[in-house]
């Protein structure tokens, strides 16, 4: 079967689920009071909007149900889908309809948001937060608006970017795992040319790219132009600010990816493919590596349903000078508390104690490792996965949304080798991090334009990529940004970063 066409076809079935207007939300009937919840009284009414992952959950099942009893709270969760998520944010701020809590990602329109004046300053209430008031306090800098905390960030590792791949395509193939870009190029075109599956057709690729590759964080284009030496997001240098894109490193990673496009090794319909459907290809064995922040033995588990004898690993990713990273914010966005919902300080107190109550022990466990008897079995030191592919239906919708640390306040797994694997590489990479020196400085041609500029350089790359501008017609549409507010941006991060350096 043609390549391009099976692709087409494949993920033409993927149907969506959930719709904006009809986000369910999940009320439980009242519960009793438990011994292990320190809350006495009446139950606090907890309003929250958060990311759909998956189908929405079923109204009380037994993981909202555990949280309500423990918290001693009736928790009303609005659960948006992903792709409608930011714009359905702006619709409940624009209309001040935000509930109590309300997850947001650290970008322009929610810092511009914050210094509104709509969300509660939470920084000077933390130490009275035995769980909250423990984390590292990068964390809550990562996060950070002139210096102030406005919310509790969903906690992630600095360094997720990890490979996984198709050891059994590569073992097969004898290749070893890329450090240039011209080794990216090779296993792409021996993925995609050498039937690595053996199956005598022409229907597998070395990765898979969507329409949102070189978007924030998870920019494949930044993380191969870091691998290679490249700054994450901007250099700074003497002061001054230069963004990843004007670096030959940079320039480097566009022409290898534009090479793959050119000689079809990567998907050509990526421009409009959806997340949610790479996870599909993935899953039915047709893609060979990609970088990821979750879990190897996940994939692997999906992998095995369509591939029975498919072997995924996990692996740091290096450079010809070792192993570079992009540093992430260390959050999957933050839980920001919403003034229009939460009147007072006393309502404010019960909200951060709700929170606080999602770390202890009982709750962490739920959130990570699930059910006991259903999702895990408890070995004394120890727990053991029983389902996992339960687990990530039930459980992860909110282990994705809500606060926890992996290792605090839980019992280790005695997982699947690869799993425990993958941990390490994330932790190790934490030593390798390029960190990003503009995260948390202010610039207010980024607060009012920078969603415009960035749409517009992307658009750009992919332009480059595709092949509809040359060299040329990249330094044009540089010189364009530049023009339309990015050396007004570059001389606020300079001033910004001058000013931190003095307090």
């Amino acid at each position: 079967m043609n390549k391009l066409k099976a692709l087409t076809s494949f993920s033409a079935v993927v149907v969506l689920t959930g719709a904006l207007a009809g986000c369910g939300g999940e009320a439980a009937k009242q519960p009793a009071a438990s011994d292990s919840s320190a809350n006495t009284g009446n139950p606090a009414d907890i309003s929250i909007v958060l990311s759909q992952v998956g189908e929405v959950p079923a109204k009380g099942n037994d993981i909202i149900t555990a949280i309500e009893k423990y918290t001693n709270s009736n928790v009303m969760i609005q659960w948006i889908p992903g792709s409608a998520y930011d714009d359905k944010i702006n619709v409940m701020l624009a209309a001040g309809e935000l509930p109590k809590i309300v997850r947001v990602k650290y970008v322009p329109t929610i810092i511009s948001t914050i210094q509104s004046g709509i969300f509660w300053e939470i920084g000077p209430y933390l130490k009275d937060y035995k769980n909250l008031s423990a984390q590292n306090k990068q964390h809550y800098d990562n996060i950070a608006v002139e210096g102030k905390v406005y919310g509790i960030p969903l906690f992630r590792d600095l360094g997720r970017a990890v490979i996984h791949y198709r050891k059994d395509w590569t073992d097969a193939l004898g290749l070893p795992l890329p450090k240039t870009m011209d080794d990216w190029y090779n296993l792409a075109k021996a993925f995609t040319t050498k039937d690595p599956d053996k199956n005598g057709k022409d229907d597998t690729y070395g990765m898979i790219f969507d329409k949102k590759y070189n978007e924030g964080a998870e920019s494949m284009l930044t993380r191969f132009s870091v691998s290679i030496g490249g700054p994450n997001k901007w250099k700074v240098e003497n002061g001054s600010f230069t963004p990843e894109f004007m670096t030959p490193q940079f320039m480097d990673a566009m022409k290898m990816v534009k090479r793959m496009y050119a000689d079809k090794l990567i998907n050509q319909d990526f421009t409009v493919l959806d997340p949610t459907e790479t996870e599909k290809i993935y899953n039915a064995g047709r893609a060979g590596i990609k970088f990821s922040g979750g879990n190897a033995q996940n994939w692997q588990d999906l992998l095995v349903k369509s591939v029975p004898t498919a072997v995924v690993d996990a692996a740091p990713l290096q450079g010809p000078n070792g192993i570079h990273v992009p540093g992430e914010s260390g959050n999957n966005g933050f839980l920001a508390f919403s003034k229009t919902s939460i009147k007072t300080e006393a309502e404010l107190k019960q909200v951060l104690s709700f929170v606080d109550k999602l770390m202890d022990p009982p709750m962490a466990t739920l959130l990570m490792r699930g059910i006991e008897g259903r999702h895990f079995v408890d070995k004394g030191e120890y727990t053991e996965p029983l389902d996992r592919e339960a687990n990530q239906k039930e459980v992860k919708p909110y282990r994705d949304n809500l606060p926890y640390r992996e290792g605090y306040n839980v019992k280790p797994t005695k997982d699947e080798p690869l799993s425990v694997k993958n941990q390490q590489v994330s932790k190790e990479n934490e030593k390798y991090v390029v960190a990003n020196p503009a995260l948390t400085l202010l610039s207010s041609t980024y607060t009012e334009r920078g969603k415009e500029l960035e749409i517009q350089i992307m658009d750009a790359q992919t332009k480059f990529i595709m092949g509809k501008i040359d060299e040329a017609g990249w330094q044009a549409e540089v010189e364009k940004w530049k023009k339309n507010g990015g050396d007004k941006m570059m001389e606020e991060y300079k001033a910004a970063y001058a000013k931190a350096g003095q307090k």
